[in-house]
């Protein structure tokens, strides 16, 4: 066993068990039993009703699940009210509804061929035991994103929770075993922090798909490891996104959403727009907003409804924020506003950069903390280019008059695009990145075909 910290105060608020190597295993063999031996690939219905029997346990027992959630991962309440929990239930909801409408058969019709009519179909059928490995920033809504339609698809799960926090996890895999009749072997829940737990799940054979949200870092070696067996691989990396303002953009409304943003969930999100461009005649008013829209930014508690932002997760990744904000600075950038740690637990003053070079660290790398750069540009150009000299390609957005902006839009490189504060969330909208920041889609009809294989059929007609 293993402790789980609170990061608002850094006290234990229970004890994970700490899987091995061996337990991993053990759970692959589970799982692959499972999918091989049960008619849980095959019967829809059975799903269907699992699926409906697990979304009433999580609202029945969300109010625990919402104080759970803020303890372990410093989420806020309101965030619980959002992406942090109401949201992941609604995308049980949404896959159990998908379920009952979804045809896992596509008739192609028939054709000629050497003097022979041919019937021709496909039945998508689901992809085997999955291995899903996620991160500790939204536990509930990486869990449910991929248990949903993993499920929904007719695969078994094999289900890792990231290290610091496990117990939301685990309280997911309790709510399976007692309040629904999924069969053992279907959902294996594991936590733990030992690497080769990883080790074992990407390089299983019996292991048909992995599914990992994570960092880029992570992913290269799950992709890496997968490709020995040439396992099915979908990864929901890094990102580091850019908001771009254009000159007719109303700027007052950008600065506020920029600077909230950044702050939301301490900056522990994958697509948040962490890099603002800015025109260059309107760089100094802007930053003047953003700070004093920083200042605004109520911290501390995150059981306080009063307070927006919450802790990073750790003391280590405070250290990794901070030391990331001190080479920056030293680099030449300008520390407008933050840039402190602040105690009790493991808090970090919402930070505004300018004076930033667009290829510096603090500029390219994920931060995953409350810091904002913000990059001057001279013409639409200039932006688009900033925008897509990156490694990354998860989300952004663009301010301004709406037909010029999507047409701005349309030329970033990324999976998701924010147009005017637009909010592309929802579990019927497909997430995920171009270049290093992904392969594959979560959630929508896409994210349940992920976890589906294609089976064409054609029969002679005597």
């Amino acid at each position: 066993m293993y402790p789980s910290i609170n990061p608002a105060n850094g006290r234990v608020i229970g004890y994970a068990p700490d899987a091995s190597a061996a337990d991993a295993a053990s759970a692959v063999l589970a799982a692959r039993r499972a999918f091989d031996e049960t008619d849980w690939p095959t019967d829809v219905g059975l799903r269907t009703r699992c699926l409906e029997q697990l979304h009433k346990a999580l609202l029945d027992h969300r109010e625990e699940l919402r104080e759970l959630t803020i303890a372990e991962t410093g989420a806020t309440r309101m965030l619980t009210e959002g992406p942090q929990l109401e949201n992941p239930i609604g995308v049980v909801g949404y896959y159990t509804d998908l379920l009952k409408k979804y045809s896992f058969v596509e008739d192609l019709g028939t054709v000629e061929s050497r003097g022979q009519r041919h019937h021709r179909w496909v039945e998508k059928e689901a992809a085997g035991v999955v291995a899903a490995i996620i991160a500790y920033n939204y536990p509930n809504q990486l869990a449910l994103a991929k248990l949903a339609p993993a499920l929904a698809a007719g695969c078994t799960v094999v289900l890792k929770g990231a290290p610091d926090t496990p117990l939301v996890t685990l309280a997911i895999g309790e709510l399976i075993r007692e309040h629904t009749e999924i069969p053992p072997g279907v959902v294996n829940v594991i936590s733990g922090a030992d690497p080769q737990v990883g080790v074992v799940l990407t390089e299983s054979p019996d292991v048909d798909m992995v599914t990992f949200t994570g960092s880029t870092a992570t992913g290269r070696r799950i992709m890496a490891a997968g490709s020995e067996t040439l396992k099915k691989v979908f990864l929901e990396l890094g990102g580091k996104s850019a908001m771009i303002v254009l000159d007719d953009a109303d700027f007052a409304s950008a600065a506020m959403m920029a600077a909230f943003m950044t702050t939301s969930h301490a900056g522990q999100g994958c697509a948040l727009m962490t890099r603002m461009l800015v025109p260059r005649k309107h760089h100094d008013e802007t930053v003047e907003m953003l700070a004093q829209n920083f200042a605004m930014v109520a911290y501390g508690d995150p059981a306080d409804p009063a307070n927006y932002m919450g802790p990073l997760i750790s003391e280590r990744q405070r250290e990794k924020v901070d030391s990331m904000v001190a080479r920056a600075i030293s680099e030449g950038a300008t520390l407008v506003t933050g840039g402190k740690k602040v105690d009790p637990g493991y808090f970090y003053e919402p930070t505004l950069l300018t004076d930033v070079d667009p290829l510096s660290e603090i500029a390219q790398e994920e931060v995953f903390g409350p810091v904002l750069v913000v990059l001057p540009y001279h013409d639409d150009d200039d932006a688009v280019r900033i925008a897509n000299d990156s490694i990354y390609g998860l989300s952004g957005g663009v301010f301004g008059d709406e037909k010029r902006a999507v047409a701005v839009a349309r030329r970033i490189r990324t999976g998701t695009l924010s147009i005017n504060g637009g909010d592309y969330s929802g579990p019927d909208c497909p997430f995920g990145g171009y270049k290093q920041s992904g392969i594959g889609r979560e959630l929508g009809v896409a994210g349940l075909e992920e976890f589906l294989e294609r089976k064409t059929f054609a029969a002679a007609v005597q």
